[in-house]
């Protein structure tokens, strides 16, 4: 059996944590995942959010949405209505993390791709390393089409090249 590198996902007891070190990689974990609910939250429900915090170093930390103005004014008087401008602004500041949510899933989806492509090219060079007839069966379906055209592509290059050779020969022993 291969060792595992890490203990895997499980319950951490609720106490707090004493070695330092450990302390701040765990905040640095938990205030990411504190941040992605939120922004979920916000996207899921249309909720407006604030949250504020302090590290274990002392450094503060906020999420607001749409903006510290509009949650401490709500806070304050929930019953309050938006003025037109500040009615303006929040939507305008959701479009926006629409916006931004959006391209972020486009990148994602695009970060995927290379990483699917860098493990196939990888696949490839590894491939080419060993003799094709101790690994072509490793391969997928797909892959070996891939290859079947990579391999055609050079043998018509080949092909070209050595007609270029024997034009030049023959042109040049008239």
């Amino acid at each position: 059996m291969v060792n595992k590198k890490s203990k895997g996902r499980r319950k951490i007891p609720m106490k707090k944590i004493e070695n330092q070190d450990d302390r701040y990689a765990t905040f640095s974990k938990r205030r990411a995942g504190l941040y992605k609910k939120a922004s979920e939250l916000v996207t899921e429900c249309d909720v407006d959010i604030g949250i504020m915090y302090f590290s274990p170093t002392g450094n503060p930390y906020s999420f607001f949405h749409p903006t510290p103005d509009v949650i401490v004014s709500r806070f304050q008087n929930p019953n309050m209505q938006l003025s037109p401008s500040t009615h303006l602004d929040l939507t305008h500041a959701r479009n926006r993390v629409n916006q931004l949510s959006t391209r972020l899933e486009e990148l994602d989806i695009i970060e995927k791709a290379a990483i699917a492509q860098k493990k196939f090219y990888d696949r490839v060079i590894e491939t080419r390393q060993r003799c094709w007839w101790e690994s072509i069966e490793e391969l997928s379906a797909d892959e070996v089409t891939k290859h079947e055209a990579w391999l055609k592509n050079v043998v018509f290059h080949m092909h070209n090249c050595l007609n270029q050779l024997e034009n030049g020969a023959s042109s040049s022993g008239m």
